[in-house]
Formats: C-alpha cells, sequence, structure tokens
C-alpha cells in the first residue's frame, strides 16, 4: 500500500499543499519556518491513531493566520493510497474509503460543528459570531471519485459526496511511528510504552515454557542476592524504617532484588548492550546521541518486519523530523539509502545537503518561502517542464554541494569553481553585500549546462530566483582525434533563451577571469599570481602603471589556465582588497535577485 498522494487546507502555515507522493522515501526540504514540520503533524492528526484525541481538536494557532476564525472555516487533511487491492488487510482497513478507480481516500476535516452549520443556513448565527468551540473535528473516507479533496468545502456535507466515517479503530492495523527533531532515544528505549525493544519482544511470541524459564532465573538471582549478608542487613534497615514512618496498619515487607518475577517486569528491565573496540557490553546511554538515534531506527524497522511477518499488519509510516541530526555526513547517506530500499513508507523532513544529494528527484516535496504568509509546494514529479534527460542529469550532478540550490532562498548559478570561490568575498568588498546573510547560494553547475538546472526554477517547479552568471565565450574548443580527424562536437544551448519568470541570464563579454582583471583588482590578482608560482606575472601586474588592460586580461587567464582556475581563485580570494570592484554583469545579476 502506498500513500500516494497528500492534501492540506488552512492548517498552520500551510495555506494550501497538494503533492504526490513518488517513491517509499521521501524527503521534505525547505527553510526554516517553511511548514514542514506542520505537513509531518497533518499527516499524524489524518493516520496517527497514537495521536490523542485532544491534538485533533485544533487551537488558534493550529489554523492559517490568513483565515477569519470569526467565520465559517475548514482546516481539511486529506490523503489517497494506491496499490492495497493485493492485500486483504489493507483492502479491509480501507473498506467503504475506496474510489473504486485504485484509489482509496481518508481525510480529515475540522470545521462548524453540525448544528452550527444548520444554524448559518436558517440564519440562527451570523457570520463573524464564531469562536472555535463551534468547530469539531471529524474522519471520513471514500465519497464520490468525481469530487476532488480540493473541492470539499467547508458547507459540502459529506452525505452529499457520499464519504463514510471512519473511526480511528480502523486506522489500528496502519502503523504510523513519529520520530520528532529533538528525540530522546534513551528516555524512549526505556518506556514501556513507546519502546520499540519492548515491541519487538513481545511480538516475537515467547513461548509460556520460555517465559517459565526466564522467570525461574529471576527468582533464583534474587534468593542468591537474599543471602549476601550486606544486602540482608541493608532491607532489614529499610523494613524497620518505612515501619517505623507508616505504623503497622499500612507497612509493608521490604526486600531487595533484580527485579519482581514476572514476565512484563523482565521486559521492562531488559537493556540494550553494545560492544566496540573501546568497550564491551556498555549502554546506549554511554553511547553518541547520533548512534543511539539510528539503533532506534534499527530496532524501529525490525519491529515493522516481524509486524509485516506476522500477516497482521496494513502498513506502516514512518515520519522522521531531521534524521540527519548527530549523524556524521557518511552516515546520513547511508541511511536514506536504507530507508529507499525498505518494504514500507517513510517521510523525512531534512536541512541537509548530504541526505538530499542522496535522494532521488522524484522524492522531494518542496517547501518555498515565496514572501508571502504560506509557503509554495511543489514536488519535481509534477514540472513537466524538466525532460526525462532533464532529471537524469540533474540526478547526476546533484552532489552535496549542489543540492544547496534546492535549500537557498535565492540562486546564482555558475559555470565553475572560479566563481563559487571568489564571487562572494568580491561581492561584499565591491558591493558590501554578504551573500550568506541575504539568502543567495552560488552554486557551480561545473560546465555550461544550464539548461536542466534552470528548468527547476519556473511557474510549475520551485517559485525561486535563479540568475544564470556564465561567460560569452561558451563555445567549447575545437580538437581533434589522435588521427587528425575532426571531433563531433554536441550542439551548444542557447543560454539566453533560458530567461523566464523565475530565470533570468547575465552573461559576461568574455571570460570570468578577464572581466575581473579590473584596475582596483590589479593587487589581487598579482597576489594570486605570486602564490601559484608565476612572479613574473605577478611583478608585471603589480607594476602595471596604466591600468588594467587587454594584454594584462589575456595574462591573469593563461597563468589561471596554466595553474588552475579554481586554485587561481583560491589564491585571489584570501587576498580580497577593501576597494574591489565586481563585473557590471555580476553586480547586475546581485541586484536582480535581491528586487
Amino acid at each position: 500500500m502506498h500513500l500516494s498522494r497528500i492534501v492540506v487546507k488552512g492548517y498552520r502555515a500551510l495555506d494550501f499543499v497538494d503533492v504526490a507522493i513518488a517513491e517509499k522515501a521521501t524527503c521534505i526540504i525547505g527553510e526554516n519556518s517553511s511548514g514542514k514540520s506542520a505537513l509531518i503533524q497533518a499527516l499524524r492528526l489524518c493516520l496517527d491513531v497514537d495521536l490523542s484525541s485532544s491534538f485533533r481538536s485544533l487551537q488558534k494557532d493550529d489554523v492559517h493566520c490568513d483565515i477569519d476564525q470569526s467565520n465559517p472555516f475548514q482546516v481539511l487533511i486529506g490523503v489517497e493510497f494506491t496499490g492495497y487491492e493485493a492485500n486483504d488487510n489493507e483492502v479491509a482497513m480501507l473498506h467503504g474509503t475506496q474510489l473504486g478507480d485504485g484509489r482509496a481516500r481518508i481525510f480529515y476535516r475540522f470545521r462548524p460543528r453540525a448544528t452550527v452549520r444548520e444554524d448559518l443556513l436558517t440564519g440562527a448565527r451570523v457570520l463573524g459570531s464564531l469562536v472555535l468551540d463551534d468547530f469539531s473535528w471529524e474522519l471520513f473516507g471514500g465519497g464520490d471519485p468525481g469530487v476532488d479533496l480540493t473541492a470539499i468545502e467547508w458547507n459540502v456535507e459529506n452525505d452529499d459526496i457520499g464519504a463514510r466515517s471512519v473511526g480511528l479503530q480502523y486506522l489500528q492495523a496502519y502503523r504510523v511511528v513519529f520520530l520528532h527533531a529533538l528525540r530522546d532515544v534513551e528516555h524512549d528505549l526505556a518506556d514501556m510504552r513507546k519502546s520499540p525493544l519492548i515491541r519487538l519482544i513481545a511480538a516475537s511470541k515467547v513461548p509460556p515454557a520460555e517465559q517459565a524459564a526466564l522467570i525461574a532465573a529471576i527468582k533464583a538471582a534474587n534468593d542468591g542476592i537474599e543471602k549476601s549478608p550486606v544486602v540482608t542487613d541493608v532491607a532489614g534497615a529499610i523494613d524497620a524504617a518505612l515501619k517505623d514512618v507508616t505504623g503497622e496498619a499500612f507497612s509493608l515487607d521490604v526486600n531487595l532484588g533484580l527485579s519482581s518475577p514476572t514476565f512484563q517486569s523482565i521486559l521492562r528491565n531488559i537493556r540494550l548492550l553494545l560492544s566496540g573496540p573501546a568497550m564491551m557490553s556498555f549502554e546506549p546511554r554511554r553511547n553518541s546521541l547520533g548512534m543511539n538515534n539510528v539503533l532506534y531506527m534499527a530496532i524501529l524497522i525490525e519491529q515493522f518486519r516481524r509486524r509485516a511477518a506476522e500477516g497482521k499488519a496494513a502498513g506502516e509510516l514512518i515520519l522522521i523530523e531531521e534524521p540527519e541530526a548527530h549523524l556524521h555526513p557518511q552516515l546520513q547517506m547511508v541511511l536514506l539509502d536504507a530507508l529507499r530500499v525498505l518494504p514500507f513508507q517513510s517521510i523525512v523532513t531534512t536541512h541537509s545537503t548530504q541526505v538530499a544529494s542522496k535522494a532521488p528527484l522524484n522524492s522531494f516535496v518542496l517547501l518555498t518561502n515565496v514572501g508571502k504568509s504560506a509557503p509554495q509546494a511543489s514536488t519535481v514529479a509534477a514540472n513537466d517542464d524538466l525532460t526525462a534527460g532533464d532529471v537524469a542529469d540533474l540526478e547526476r550532478y546533484l552532489d552535496a554541494t549542489k543540492s544547496n540550490l534546492l535549500f537557498a532562498r535565492r540562486v546564482m548559478l555558475v559555470e565553475g569553481a572560479a566563481e563559487a570561490f571568489l564571487l562572494p568575498p568580491l561581492i561584499k568588498s565591491a558591493m558590501g553585500i554578504d551573500l550568506d546573510r541575504v539568502g543567495i547560494s552560488v552554486v557551480a553547475i561545473h560546465g555550461v549546462h544550464f539548461g536542466a538546472f534552470s528548468r527547476l526554477f519556473s511557474e510549475k517547479g520551485i517559485h525561486k530566483k535563479c540568475a544564470i552568471v556564465a561567460d560569452a565565450d561558451q563555445e567549447p574548443p575545437v580538437d581533434g582525434n589522435e588521427d587528425g580527424e575532426e571531433l563531433d562536437l554536441p550542439e551548444k544551448e542557447d543560454v539566453t533563451k533560458l530567461s523566464g519568470d523565475y530565470v533570468k541570464v547575465f552573461l559576461g563579454k568574455t571570460t570570468f577571469e578577464r572581466e575581473i582583471t579590473l584596475t582596483p583588482n590589479l593587487g589581487m590578482l598579482a597576489d594570486a599570481a605570486g602564490k601559484v608560482g608565476a612572479p613574473i606575472v605577478s611583478k608585471k601586474l603589480r607594476n602595471a602603471t596604466t591600468g588594467a588592460t587587454e594584454a594584462l586580461a589575456k595574462s591573469v587567464l593563461n597563468t589561471a589556465k596554466r595553474f588552475g582556475k579554481a586554485r587561481f581563485a583560491q589564491a585571489a580570494a584570501e587576498n580580497v582588497p577593501k576597494n574591489a570592484v565586481v563585473p557590471d554583469y555580476v553586480e547586475a545579476a546581485v541586484k536582480w535577485l535581491l528586487e
């Protein structure tokens, strides 16, 4: 069974979200306060039977800020499932919620109570007089497949669309586990109600004979402890002190032992013991926070596997806020790979470029702050501006560095590492603008294939501004093979045609190294040339009495090519002067991004 669609209307920061879920492991990404946690909580309101009913009765702050709460309104959270028809348990759980076309839906509504709705229709209640106590929540499923979730307004009655009431008991077979960002794994492992370890052992169906043997072992251990003179003396002293305090009518007999000799007590007191190169058989409290988080998830996954193997489950869903918390970057990527191959779904929120670099593009739900009271929600799968080739290119190129463009508020795409190293300090010196502080990320694509990247930013895609800052001389060098035969070269994309509502192209006249050879920058370039090992060029730049010339620009370019453009740019970035200048096309790009 696959959770294939999520619709949210009017909940917290989410004014309207309608996204398709394409992968077993889905990544929700976005900057702070973009609604990631709200989307996770919305799913819990709709599907999590362990969530207290009191949380389903919304408070003022749970309703989107643009809604006038004195007038009738509705918070709607709906999900659709597909792929359930081959599993009897899943069909049984979704009975009555099916739409007849391979889909089933369940939706949560928070709206005026039935009596209030009737009073509004008859005029007994007037608009502008409602308070939250006039509202209540309900859970429904199914209905007319011709009526989309997004079309169900507050005054649409469930009977009118054929929807049926869904009691939380029907969802018992669908297990939802939520791991919040600031989770206390050590506490949860010890908590009888929360611990996946205790649930895992309980699900293993320990035979009565084995339970009896364990109880007998505890009794024997307690008998041995009671024979210790010191333990006997301490127990007697505590027993006497208790009787002095309570008197004979209320006193209890005191003994000391490992645990009460019952199987439930044994379950409560079982502890994980870990071993490593430095220590044997230590408890998780001696372990790192990151490894304890991974350990918790591993136990949870095994519990889910056994639950499914019993044939009683009707699906599982793990909701994880920031799985990268406390994890080494390589372990973050390994964890996401593990989640992607599990036989059940997981939905994670993340700020990690490491996690994002490992996830396929169609697994992203992107929440973008667009300067309004609600974020814009989008998925790459819904962006048909991207071709299959574009998606393949992007997935190859979105490593941990370039995936930063998914998190940035504004994006400046550049050709290579030279621009990425040198532009931020140059812009800060010349324009007094710290790119990080204003939310601009400089992303090097290491080439001139801007098309696929630019098509991410569109009305159908991500609503972020993207400036393409590139050289005018993008013609690749014409070379021959060993036999002297001229090679076929791919047709070059016309980068000037990539401009759109969210994309604008800014081209220099020549190459980046030539463009930055400006009189105030000559000292910086001289220092860079000297550092990489070009003393003659360094001297020429430092002694230029007539300022920047075409000959000097050519020398800078040749030096950068000879020693490596990225290395030369790094050396230059260490010596950016206070009075540096940037080329006009770069300045124009920054100003456009900040409009």
